[in-house]
């Protein structure tokens, strides 16, 4: 199972295996201070689309195909996050203030399907 989580909220125990997937470390946190298992800067959507989503829901649908073109291309920055998710749960954190249209919702949705299609 994988699920996202505001990288805000405290850590809980039934997080699993927690990968932070944005390309920008989070404003306001410390490193050290991130439970997690990896920064997975890689997996994030390209500068180029973050900056021109920019966080518009009106570019949601856009944004979403998009960066399943770009995850689609690059196989590599996701495949430890499907193998520990066919261990055991996964958290993807992110910092948006929008809990519906960000990249890791896409990104959790994009693997979900593969982990069905094993």
């Amino acid at each position: 199972m994988i699920q996202t989580k505001r990288v805000y909220e405290p850590h809980a125990a039934t997080d699993g295996s927690r990968f932070l997937v944005e390309r920008l470390w989070p404003r306001g946190i410390a490193k050290a201070a991130l439970e997690m298992d990896a920064w997975l800067k890689d997996v994030a959507p390209s500068t180029e689309l973050r900056r021109w989503f920019n966080h518009d829901p009106d570019r949601w649908a856009e944004f979403k195909r998009r960066y399943r073109s770009e995850l689609t291309a690059n196989p590599d920055t996701w495949k430890t996050i499907l193998t520990k998710a066919r261990r055991g749960r996964v958290t993807l954190l992110y910092s948006a203030h929008d809990i519906e249209h960000n990249n890791a919702v896409v990104l959790r949705d994009f693997l979900n399907v593969r982990l069905k299609t094993r």
